[in-house]
Formats: structure tokens, C-alpha cells, sequence
């Protein structure tokens, strides 16, 4: 059922940290995981690697860099992404491949900031077929599935790493507070 198309070899991201646009770092929360995007606690996971937060924090500072477009198919999704840094864009294929491959093998990072929307891909994994290309035009993802629980939440996420990808941490900011009622 799932099958990985790669047209292009996709490395290991590491060593990216100073092509990365630093902010300037305030924190707050006593437990150490509070507001800081110069280390970005929230970023580490119960299960992930460093090198898996390293990504997302580079991501993260240089969201500015990417565009992204998604369809919603009957079935799911199919998600473009690029980067206009070459080394971003590595990183880009590295994390979303990374991320497909943890969610075949229903092993959950768990992010500290990380969408509850992914809980059903880690429980429910053997229903979504993906697919993932590397072209000229990105990063080409399409995920699809027979379980309408999972398409929902294929489009909502696809939605959150959208606005991600558009806003950086504010909206991950505003999406937990929304969670939060706030």
C-alpha cells in the first residue's frame, strides 16, 4: 500500500545551523520549554534526535524561504513545498521524509509542540499510502487513505504546516492557544 517515490537523493541534514536566520531569544516557562526562538525547547521531543530538532528549528528561522500550495483530494492530500535556499530545502526534503518514514513505522517523536492532529497517522499508519517526489517544483507529497478520520486529519495538518510554513512559530503559537481556549 505505501510506496516512496524519490527522483532525487535526499541527504542527511546536519551542519546547517549558521545558514539559519537567528531571532532574538526571550524565554519564560519555569519547566524550561517556554517562548525561546533562539533555542527553541519546544522543538525537542520525548523521541526525537537532536539532528530531527536541529531540522525543525531550521525550518522554523527560515520559514520566510519556503512556499507551499495544497490540494484536498476526495481521499487526502497532495502537498507542494519549496524552499528558495538550497540548503533549507534539503533540510525540507530531510524532515518531511524523516516524518513519513516515523509514521510507517508508528514511531512518534513526540514533539513538545507537536499537532495533536498527528496522533492518528501514528495510531492509524497502515491506512495512508504516500507518495513523495522531489522535482523542480519541491517537494511533491500526496497522501491518501480510505478512512475518513484520516483524511480529515491529513487536510487539517496539511492546513497547520501551511500556516507553519507562512507564519513560523506565531502560528504554532496561536494554534496552541487555540487548543488551550485561549
Amino acid at each position: 500500500m505505501k510506496s516512496i517515490v524519490l527522483s532525487a537523493l535526499v541527504c542527511v541534514a546536519t551542519g546547517f545551523g549558521a545558514n539559519a536566520q537567528m531571532s532574538h531569544g526571550h524565554g519564560h516557562g519555569a519547566d524550561g520549554t517556554g517562548h525561546d526562538e533562539m533555542r527553541m525547547p519546544g522543538l525537542r521531543g520525548e523521541n526525537a534526535t537532536p539532528e530531527e530538532s536541529q531540522e525543525l528549528a531550521i525550518l522554523f528561522r527560515n520559514f520566510t524561504t519556503l512556499e507551499r500550495t495544497v490540494e484536498n483530494l476526495p481521499n487526502g492530500i497532495r502537498t507542494v513545498t519549496l524552499s528558495s535556499d538550497p540548503a533549507v530545502m534539503e533540510v525540507l526534503v530531510s524532515h518531511v521524509v524523516g516524518m513519513i518514514d516515523r509514521v510507517e513505522r508508528q514511531d512518534d517523536p513526540k514533539i513538545i509542540i507537536q499537532s495533536p492532529t498527528l496522533d492518528i497517522f501514528f495510531d492509524r499508519a497502515e491506512t495512508i499510502s504516500n507518495t513523495i517526489e522531489v522535482t523542480d517544483e519541491g517537494i511533491v507529497v500526496t497522501q491518501t487513505s480510505d478512512d475518513p478520520e484520516v483524511v480529515a486529519a491529513l487536510q487539517l495538518h496539511a492546513q497547520e504546516v501551511s500556516a507553519m510554513a507562512s507564519q513560523g512559530m506565531h502560528a504554532v503559537h496561536m494554534m496552541m492557544m487555540q487548543r488551550s481556549g485561549n
